[in-house]
């Protein structure tokens, strides 16, 4: 009787054993067949961006590193002590660091006002829907707009003109010269920061402020000890994608200064003529200046988001 009831027990343990394993079996099956699907799916996106994006990346970094023959160098990185050049970089990195300050420090006193009001109200949603709008406005309408208010015969200019007697333009057209760029950066650096910082400021808990008032402290030092210290990776990491995002325009400048004076516009002005002598692809040095800064931004980017995720899960 003994020996039967053993047996009995062997035999359902080796049965459910089948079972689990079989259930396991299946479940990694359907795990691999769900990553298969996932992967085909996003084939389309990785194609697109090895094609339109990594492939020319690429030639124009190469194109770099050859001679107008195709012999292969490093004599054209002399490019960069090039005074045109350098003067270049430290317009782009002055343009991209004061545009990117004011759109960050005017975007977040935006993201706080918009604390006071209901995330799913009519004033809420009609600035999201603004900022998704205006972040990605730019180029050739977005000269024309800025030339028709602040231009030579602008709107604004005439106004101020005729009602104070300033001329912004005294010094010549303030819009086509390199200063004259943080106008129209600084119109679609804000919304930029307004969406990107709001998610990070509206994470903020309830509970964390109950905590520092029972505790008694007051607001000021729950803003010192609790949510600058929580919001400060996420408000920097904001800030460097507004510096890579400037630092890389190209349409708005172009279409109000048609000499160089930034990188992008003087890639452009090598691509047409080249003008450091004896130095040939030019072009592809400077798009490898580039690529070197836009890589360690958004290294530190993606370093000050991974800090920033811990307490947003």
């Amino acid at each position: 009787m003994g020996q039967g009831r053993r047996l009995t027990e062997a035999i359902q343990m080796t049965v459910a054993s089948t079972d689990v394993k079989a259930t396991t079996t299946r479940g990694v099956g359907t795990m691999s067949r769900r990553r298969s699907v996932a992967w085909l799916g996003f084939t389309p996106f990785a194609a697109y961006v090895l094609i339109f994006l990594a492939v020319p990346a690429l030639i124009a970094v190469a194109s770099g590193f050859f001679t107008s023959d195709g012999r292969f160098t490093f004599a054209n990185l002399t490019a960069f002590a090039d005074p045109t050049i350098q003067s270049a970089f430290v317009a782009s990195f002055a343009v991209s660091l004061v545009s990117a300050a004011v759109g960050a420090v005017a975007g977040a006193i935006i993201c706080y006002a918009l604390l006071g009001v209901r995330p799913d109200g009519f004033l809420r949603t009609a600035i999201d829907s603004a900022s998704s709008v205006l972040a990605q406005f730019g180029g050739v309408m977005l000269a024309f707009a800025f030339i028709a208010t602040i231009g030579i015969q602008g709107l604004l200019t005439q106004w101020l003109k005729q009602t104070f007697g300033f001329d912004i333009n005294a010094n010549g057209p303030v819009l086509y010269q390199v200063p004259g760029l943080l106008f129209p950066y600084v119109y679609f650096q804000i919304p930029l920061m307004v969406l990107t910082f709001m998610p990070a400021l509206a994470g903020l808990k309830p509970q964390w402020g109950e905590a520092t008032a029972i505790l008694g402290g007051s607001r000021l030092t729950y803003w010192r000890r609790v949510g600058f210290p929580i919001l400060a990776p996420a408000f920097w990491g904001c800030f460097i994608l507004l510096f890579a995002n400037a630092f890389s325009s190209y349409a708005t400048a172009a279409a109000l200064i048609d000499q160089g004076g930034i990188v992008p516009l003087t890639i452009r002005q090598q691509l047409t003529s080249e003008t450091v002598v004896g130095v040939s692809n030019v072009a592809g040095v400077l798009a490898l200046g580039m690529l070197v800064v836009m890589v360690v931004v958004m290294l530190a980017y993606s370093a000050l988001q991974r800090r920033t995720s811990r307490w947003q899960r």
